[in-house]
Order: structure tokens, then C-alpha cells, then sequence
């Protein structure tokens, strides 16, 4: 695939988003790669500390208001948002369904993407918890008991030398290693149980290499995005503007690029 295509078909699944230029628009779980089109960015691992939750730079880039929470328990008040991004987040945490829930109060659309489960069973990152499914347009998640779904044949990856050559196969054709769902109003939804605890354990502990092209062709498109986007405001948005009426503070004051902790 060349790297004109490559480019297109990202900008045409992960960045083309249907919102005017004064709609408000969050991103969640935006990492190092925070969506060009974001006014507010949520992410409950900003620091270098939890870089192995990323495929692309270790630290979060602050490049817009960074709330510090947890996505399954935003600070935000109910429709405070036109639409929301949610990018190869709910793949990493331990209660997707919650995720979700909130998702659709903070916001009437959006727009999100996670692995699909039979190209990660082949190659899977090491933070994932989840195989995922889009079937009848109903998100599916499916717990996962092992790292990889064939520890024997990802052994023979490893040891080969041949897991990444792999990856940049599977890679090479990246549109079919996703499931995209824009939603208007509510997210069909199914998860399948809880993630088992040693799982959980096993992803906090996992190291991962932060030179993958994909990645970071992701941060230099979004990057370059952001950069010649111009103001869509007329006006600044405000912390009270967003913030859950039991968290607002006097006085009023704009937002900033910089991180936000709450409680």
C-alpha cells in the first residue's frame, strides 16, 4: 500500500469526524496522538510512567485542556459535549460497558475504533484485555484469558523473529485491523463478562516498543492537523462550562493547555 493511500484511508476513518466548527468535541483516552478536531482531551494515563498503554510516544501530548479521570467516571455534565472520539481505548480498560455509559451521557455522537478480534488474535498488543467484534452493528466484548490467543504460535513469532514482519503485513492493510462505529445517540453494547484479575496484572506489567510506523504516522497526521486548525470559537470555553455543576469553582476561568486534576 503506498503512503498516499495509507494516509487517506486514515484520514478518512480517524480523523473525519461530522461536527460544525463550533461544536464542542472531546477526545478520550487521547494519549499521544489527541484528535486534531479536539477542544478537551480525557486521560487517566498521562505520564511517561504508563507509556506501555501506548503504541506511539511514552508521555500524553498536552496540546489542548487535558482533564486527568477515569473514562468510566468523567467530570463532565450530561451533554456537555457534541461528540466524542474514542480511539483504541476501550480495547485497555477493565470495564468497557462503563466507558460507554458515559460516553452517551456526556455526548449525543461520536465516533469509536478498537481492534478487530481476528486480526489481534494473530498479532495483539500487549495491554489489550479484550477481543472485540462488531456483529449486527452491536459492539461485542469478549474477555480475554491469555496474552495471545495461540501462546504456541506466538512463541514461534518470537522466537522466529518474524512477529513484526508480521505485523507490518497486517498493518499494511489497517482499515481491516479495526472495527469503526460512528453513533448518534446510543451505543449497542454486549460484554460478555469481567476480565479475569491476572489479565489485568499481566497488562500493567507488559513493556512495549514506541517506534511503530503506524503510530507514528497516526502523531504526525493528527499533529500536523492541529497545527494549521484554526480557532473555531468565538469565544473560550470555560471550566464551568463542562465540569459536572458539583465541580465548578469561582471565579469562572478559561481553558488552558494544560492538565486538569479533579478531586
Amino acid at each position: 500500500m503506498s503512503a498516499v493511500t495509507e494516509f487517506r484511508n486514515f484520514w478518512q476513518r480517524r480523523m473525519r469526524i461530522p461536527v460544525g466548527g463550533h461544536a464542542l468535541v472531546l477526545d478520550i483516552g487521547s494519549g499521544d496522538k489527541p484528535h486534531w478536531r479536539a477542544d478537551v482531551l480525557l486521560d487517566w494515563m498521562p505520564g511517561r510512567e504508563d507509556g506501555a498503554q501506548r503504541s506511539g510516544h511514552e508521555s500524553a501530548r498536552i496540546s489542548r485542556p487535558l482533564f486527568h479521570g477515569d473514562a468510566g467516571d468523567m467530570p463532565f455534565s450530561d451533554g456537555a459535549f457534541d461528540y466524542v472520539v474514542c480511539s483504541h481505548l476501550l480495547e485497555h480498560v477493565r470495564d468497557p460497558a462503563a466507558v460507554i455509559g458515559e460516553m452517551m451521557r456526556v455526548a449525543t455522537a461520536g465516533y469509536i475504533e478498537v481492534p478487530e478480534a481476528a486480526s489481534a488474535k494473530i498479532v495483539d498488543f500487549p495491554t489489550h484485555l479484550w477481543w472485540v467484534r462488531l456483529i449486527d452493528g452491536v459492539l461485542d466484548f469478549e474477555p480475554k484469558t491469555t496474552r495471545d490467543f495461540d501462546p504456541e504460535i506466538a512463541a514461534y513469532l518470537a522466537r522466529s523473529g518474524l512477529e513484526h514482519d508480521v505485523e507490518r503485513v497486517l498493518n499494511g492493510r489497517f482499515e481491516h485491523r479495526v472495527v469503526s462505529l460512528r453513533w448518534s445517540g446510543t451505543i449497542p453494547f454486549h460484554v460478555r463478562g469481567p476480565v479475569d484479575a491476572g489479565m489485568v496484572a499481566q497488562a500493567a506489567a507488559a513493556s512495549v516498543s514506541h517506534d511503530d510506523k503506524t503510530a507514528l504516522i497516526a502523531t504526525a497526521l493528527t499533529g500536523a492537523a492541529a497545527a494549521v486548525d484554526h480557532r473555531r470559537h468565538h469565544r473560550p470555553i470555560t471550566f464551568n462550562q463542562i465540569v459536572k455543576p458539583e465541580l465548578q469553582l469561582e471565579p469562572d476561568e478559561p481553558l488552558t493547555a494544560t492538565i486538569y486534576r479533579i478531586g
